[in-house]
């Protein structure tokens, strides 16, 4: 089911050409500045529980404010409010810059700063998940947009730490702020570059609260999408956060600096590009739910492997091998809910999306960071690692019934071979309407 040679064929459409050049240049910046900001904050501090307030701060926006971003996501013109989010977050980017190479920043302005780019966030992360589909012409080649948009994200998650951390042992934390502001205009000039058909929206007054019901009800009232957004939820409050507790690793267990944490935060860039790049050559979405499952029990493991090694080489293997699962199953399940959602809720089930993707983080890092400091931060990780086991032997056990509901959307949008060959009953449309 595997051709290497489709693995970029989504670059052919010109809209998303030009925005996977730009926001590939912008993310290169995103990781400088998450990797500066998170050894700023162990330097200022020596405190795992400060990592993880830092951590809940600037992802918490993203769980509140997601389900208000996708109504607006639905409602109005993505592309512009895209532009929007890059300026503010450049904006953000510049005082942080200001503070450090003054020499005047504090934990508090960390704090502060950080929420104020999780409520820009909140926002982009929502509408550009959204807005993918409005870039890709043919339907078909959208399940590898989303992997080539995760494959972007991750070679940057391989550059970007690796540039910062030699960066912030040469210059300081201050320039890679400074150049993750810079780095925001790619996209800003991307954005503005791109020829977009207008999407049809309805002009009837918005109506937040009803609109959020609606969009809640259709999203876990089917049990696929109900599901996939759970087993996501716990995998991102259990598991990511073992990326907050990297710096602890680094340093006071493989005794190393900044550079040491480059390397391992490169080193799951890799494994998570290889995961990307591996889901871009699948020609279908048939099967990726039995993936969601693997990849979340062998994320688990990872983890747990990770918790457990105290020499650097097998953490750099085992931090490698917890990406590529990690990013396997977070792009299979945005595969599977884009393939399968209502076009006009498609902004409200990738809000839901965001808060399991983005929105537990935040706890997770509060209550990684928390409990860390009790009973430090390998058996935390432990812990985190068993959790994301139990899930996916428990989302493994809904598989049967679950393939069940998805088969008649598959059959209807000619996914599956019936329609092509003319098969397509009053059956399966009776099906469809009773969901």
């Amino acid at each position: 089911m595997n051709d290497y040679r489709l693995i970029f064929r989504a670059l052919r459409y010109r809209n998303y050409r030009i925005f996977f050049v730009g926001q590939s240049i912008s993310l290169i910046g995103t990781w400088m500045q998450q990797i500066a900001m998170s050894w700023l904050v162990y330097r200022l501090s020596n405190s795992a529980l400060l990592l993880g307030i830092v951590g809940f701060s600037g992802q918490i926006p993203t769980f509140l404010l997601a389900p208000l971003a996708g109504v607006i996501a639905d409602r109005y013109n993505r592309r512009r409010m895209l532009i929007i989010t890059q300026v503010l977050s450049t904006f953000q980017a510049l005082i942080v810059t200001t503070l450090v190479l003054t020499n005047t920043i504090a934990i508090w302005h960390i704090i502060v700063l950080s929420i104020f780019l999780g409520l820009v966030n909140a926002f982009d992360i929502t509408v550009r998940q959204a807005f993918t589909v409005e870039m890709i012409e043919n339907r078909e080649d959208l399940g590898n947009a989303i992997a080539l948009n995760s494959s972007m994200v991750n070679a940057a998650r391989l550059l970007g730490p690796s540039l910062g951390g030699i960066l912030i042992s040469v210059v300081g934390e201050g320039i890679c702020f400074l150049l993750n502001a810079i780095s925001y205009f790619a996209v800003i000039v991307s954005l503005g570059a791109m020829r977009i058909a207008p999407r049809k929206v309805t002009r009837a007054p918005i109506r937040i609260s009803r609109e959020l019901k609606e969009g809640f009800t259709y999203a876990f009232g089917f049990a696929p999408i109900k599901y996939i957004l759970l087993l996501l939820a716990l995998i991102s409050f259990m598991g990511v956060p073992y990326q907050v507790l990297m710096p602890i690793f680094a340093r006071d267990i493989f005794h190393g600096g900044p550079k040491t944490l480059g390397f391992l935060m490169a080193m799951s860039g890799m494994g998570a590009l290889m995961g990307a790049l591996y889901l871009a050559s699948r020609k279908s979405v048939l099967g990726l739910g039995r993936i969601i499952a693997l990849s979340a029990g062998f994320f688990g493991v990872g983890i747990i492997g990770f918790s457990v090694s105290r020499a650097l080489w097998l953490a750099l293997f085992l931090v490698l091998f917890a990406g590529f699962a990690m990013m396997v199953e977070m792009a299979s399940s945005n595969t599977v809910l884009q393939t399968i959602v209502d076009e006009d809720k498609r902004g409200r089930v990738m809000s839901f999306y965001t808060m399991s993707f983005m929105g537990m983080a935040p706890f997770g890092s509060l209550f990684a960071g928390s409990l860390a400091s009790k009973i430090g931060a390998p058996f935390t990780l432990l812990i985190g690692g068993s959790s994301c086991i139990i899930g996916a032997l428990l989302f493994t056990l809904k598989l049967p019934s679950l393939r069940e509901k998805i088969r008649p959307i598959y059959v209807v949008k000619g996914i599956i071979p019936e329609v092509a060959q003319g098969i397509q009953s009053a059956t399966v449309l009776e099906t469809l309407s009773k969901e």
